[in-house]
């Protein structure tokens, strides 16, 4: 499994939905909330080609998508295909 890791802010309802989908399915993730602290959101839309909203989500460092991205990915059956692209 990729290392996973979720921007997120804590008044956020789309952030929310995509940890538990991210949950739902049993995955690990490490999240980095950006409330409030330009330097991470900056470092965060950086990672995400310009993209300011949250979240966003990242394997292994590779950028995703935002939460409608995750849940059209795991609709369309491809989220497990994704996953297992990043074994080792």
């Amino acid at each position: 499994m990729p290392e996973i890791t979720i921007y997120t802010t804590a008044a956020c309802p789309y952030c929310h939905r995509a940890k538990e989908l991210l949950r739902k399915k049993g995955l690990a993730f490490t999240e980095i909330r950006v409330d409030g602290n330009p330097r991470l959101r900056a470092a965060m839309s950086a990672k995400a080609g310009g993209r300011t909203t949250v979240p966003q989500v990242f394997f292994n460092d590779c950028y995703i998508s935002d939460c409608d991205g995750l849940y059209d990915l795991e609709r369309a059956g491809r989220l497990d295909e994704l996953l297992a692209s990043f074994v080792p």
